[in-house]
């Protein structure tokens, strides 16, 4: 095992690790390190290579506040109200509504294709890359914060694995629940709280961007931000505390974030510990014209050309987040982080100008890389974890596989269903009517177990089993469409049924439609055994079957989490990382004496010799962030017209409380964005 660099000092030198939950330094051998974390983030490192930026927070009129008091009162404006705002010149007329499935649907009656500007992508700047060294990173702490079900957390395991075998220690901090998938996979891991059961059956209950009438009324969003706010809080506490479970693994202080984006601490630790991020994830959350947002459906006449109004359906997604969250985050900042506050525009806007690297690990096969993706953005291939090697299968199985034509398989993984008894039944009538045989997962909430074993021979009820392992045997596949389980099943050539429930889960049953890898996605509120039965008969088709075999044979030829280990180290601003005194270990120690940047064992060895006095060394910061710079928008000009204009598109197309509250929040209505 590789060992930790930052645990190479004597007990008593200074340490980042010394940093209590109110984010203070505390030192027994120095006052300079009882300093808290926003007068260290205040303090202009001079050691660090881009020039300080400055904290001042802009406050003129033209910056966005958060307004009313709540979420839900942004919405509760009359729907007859007209807006006269332009946007890029054009006067349109909107229609939007939240769908069954969550998303937010937005209608045009023009299309915006030709109105980008050939140079609206700006390229953004990274600073400190070490461009030809890249590959020779010296080993470092990474911690990778995961928010979200089995699905989100496996594929960064195998990215775990492969950045271990590059000298790096690496902590996975999610959910208590995968404590054991991540210590069997040989990975640190941190608690941040949370419980992904209850995430999953919330989104079930509200599938989209706004809470339904009926959470609203049980309390479901207050209960949501208290788990989101323990989740902020241990995520900051996974960059350096000590796992209360595994006190023996020694100390762990982060020196680089790998995180997906619900985790929502990301950016906030790594400002305020001043190491790099990467964002990563397994669907798209980056600004492109390409395609809209999956948690937005725009329909435009059926056209699929670049446009303005994709790009902008990012914002969109962030600001409706923000209205939510914002509170609790900015919570986190102040009481937890010692950092300012965030106004709605520094919140929406701060990633990007911030310069923040993203790795999406989705086969380019599937989603190749929009052009307005540059560089900082990669797309590198699916991360598989090797779950099969050491699988033995109960006998049962094996047999049931082996007596008669391949089984289609069928499972939701951990979505909790509203009504499992409907849905079994669905799923089984479907199977008897297509006269196929099946092994079907009840999962962790979801179909009725009793009703799968009565249902006859021609259907096997399964535990769990890894899918890499299971879709070998099987003709096709049927689930709810999580990224992970997707590219398992197209990996292994499956055509593919999507019954899809929230988030962007219809989105990916769009993309393997369009690819011809199974058929149209079917509803999950409306799910009957004769439209099941139509899917599998489609999915069995020749030209299905041909269509996954090819993306399967392009899945192959990837290697994502190699890929993914590059991106990683060549987003990484290595040349403010390395220790000047010995560029094979990772600064953590600053003396502005001898403009060095230190390591932990360099430091100690200094001291130990008499050449630098310990307590006058400043903790190191690798990486800084643009958190209040005025931001440009390559459209527009300025980020804050635009938010203007999504602003007040978001108060003219909603209503809280429609007139079936059991439907949730939203009915369709309309809104005139008006201009020359």
């Amino acid at each position: 095992m590789v060992s930790n660099d930052r645990a190479e000092k004597a007990p008593e030198t200074p340490h980042r690790q010394a940093i209590t939950p109110n984010g203070v330094y505390q030192s027994p051998s120095s006052e300079m390190f009882s300093q808290s974390l926003e007068m260290v983030t205040r303090t202009e490192p001079d050691h660090f290579s881009p020039p300080a930026y400055s904290r001042y927070r802009h406050s003129d009129e033209s910056t966005l506040e958060q307004g009313e008091a709540s979420f839900i009162t942004r919405f509760a404006h009359d729907i007859s109200e007209k807006r006269n705002e332009t946007l890029l010149g054009l006067k349109l007329d909107a229609e939007a509504a939240f769908q069954d499935d969550g998303r937010l649907q937005i209608s045009f009656g023009r299309r915006l294709s030709k109105s980008l500007p050939p140079n609206y992508a700006e390229p953004v700047k990274e600073v400190g890359l070490d461009e030809v060294g890249f590959h020779d990173a010296p080993p470092m702490n990474v911690n990778i914060m995961i928010v979200g079900s089995r699905g989100d957390v496996q594929p960064y395991l195998a990215l775990g694995q492969r950045l271990q075998n590059y000298g790096h220690t690496v902590r996975i901090s999610t959910h208590e629940t995968f404590r054991k998938l991540v210590k069997d996979s040989g990975l640190r891991f941190f608690n941040i709280g949370g419980d992904p059961h209850e995430l999953m059956s919330y989104m079930v209950r509200n599938p989209g961007l706004i809470p339904g009438f009926e959470s609203v009324l049980k309390g479901d969003i207050g209960k949501k931000q208290v788990m989101v706010a323990e989740m902020l809080e241990r995520c900051c506490l996974s960059c350096y505390e000590v796992d209360e479970e595994s006190p023996n693994e020694g100390g762990f202080v982060a020196d680089a974030i790998i995180s997906n984006p619900p985790t929502f601490a990301h950016i906030h630790c790594a400002e305020a510990l001043g190491i790099p991020l990467l964002l990563s994830f397994t669907m798209p959350w980056c600004a492109t014209a390409a395609f809209p947002h999956p948690l937005v459906d725009i329909k435009q006449n059926g056209s699929h050309e670049p446009n303005a109004v994709n790009y902008y359906s990012y914002t969109l997604v962030d600001m409706l987040t923000w209205q939510g969250l914002g509170n609790v985050i900015n919570k986190f900042r102040t009481k937890k982080l010692g950092l300012p506050s965030l106004t709605t525009a520094s919140a929406v806007t701060m990633i990007q100008r911030s310069s923040i690297p993203w790795t999406y690990c989705i086969s380019p096969a599937l989603v190749p890389k929009p052009q307005d993706w540059l560089t900082h953005i990669d797309v590198v291939g699916f991360y598989f974890l090797d779950l099969a090697k050491d699988y033995v299968p109960p006998t049962e199985l094996f047999e049931f596989i082996a007596s008669g034509e391949p089984p289609i398989y069928v499972g939701f993984g951990s979505i909790v269903l509203k009504d499992p008894q409907e849905m079994t039944g669905a799923i089984l009538g479907g199977i008897a009517k297509a006269g196929v045989r099946a092994i079907v997962s009840p999962g962790w909430g979801g179909l009725d177990e009793a009703m799968i074993r009565a249902a006859g021979p021609h259907v096997f009820a399964l535990g769990n089993a890894p899918h890499d392992w299971l879709f070998q045997y099987v003709s096709a596949v049927c689930h709810h469409g999580g990224a992970g389980t997707t590219a398992i099943g197209l990996k292994c050539g499956k055509p593919t049924i999507i019954v899809p429930f929230f988030g962007d889960q219809p989105w990916w049953a769009a993309q393997l439609a369009q690819q011809g890898a199974g058929p149209e996605p079917l509803d999950s509120r409306n799910l009957t055994s004769d439209g099941f039965a139509a899917a599998i008969r489609a999915a069995l088709s020749p030209s299905m079957v041909v269509a996954a075999q090819r993306i399967s044979e392009m899945i192959n030829s990837e290697d994502g989490v190699k890929n993914g280990v590059e991106s990683f180290h060549k987003h990484l601003p290595l040349l403010n990382m390395r220790c000047d005194l010995d560029p094979k270990r990772t600064a953590v120690w600053y003396s502005p004496a001898h403009k060095l940047r230190l390591s932990a064992f360099s430091a100690q060895v200094l001291a130990d010799r008499g050449e630098i006095d310990i307590n006058k060394l400043k903790l190191h910061r690798s990486r800084e962030y643009r958190t209040y710079a005025s931001a440009t928008d390559p459209i527009s000009g300025t980020a804050l017209p635009l938010l203007r204009v999504v602003n007040g598109f978001v108060h003219g197309v909603f209503r809280i409380g429609s007139t079936r509250p059991d439907k949730g929040v939203a009915q369709m209505v309309t809104s005139t964005v008006g201009g020359e």
